[in-house]
């Protein structure tokens, strides 16, 4: 018998004003003064960003929200991975292009 579960993944794009913002030191202030735009907004989203500034966007099953379990990073996004527990995503449900795109049949 198949159990049903919660999973979501999130692409946050890094050439943007929203990974420019400092949401780091809101947290702990000088603790990534030495990292990158992108590895800042990355240290943001495991400490709880997305389900800070966007609650809408994380999903509520059952009275116990989702967990970060992954970030994967692109060159130009961060893969945010969300359920759960750690589960493989589905490659043809992914919204991560490297991923879908890489099991596309182009015959």
């Amino acid at each position: 018998m198949k159990t049903n579960s919660t999973q979501q993944e999130i692409l946050l794009f890094t050439n943007t004003k929203f990974c420019s913002r400092p949401w780091c030191d809101q947290y702990e202030p000088g603790l990534t003064q030495k990292l990158s735009d992108k590895e800042k907004l990355e240290e943001a989203c495991w400490r709880g960003l997305i389900t800070d500034m966007m609650p809408e966007i994380c999903e509520r099953t059952y009275d116990a929200s989702i967990t970060l379990w992954e970030i994967n990073k692109a060159d130009s996004f961060l893969d945010l991975q969300y359920g759960e527990f750690p589960k493989q995503i589905e490659k043809e449900l992914s919204v991560n292009p490297y991923v879908f795109m890489g099991i596309q049949n182009f015959s």
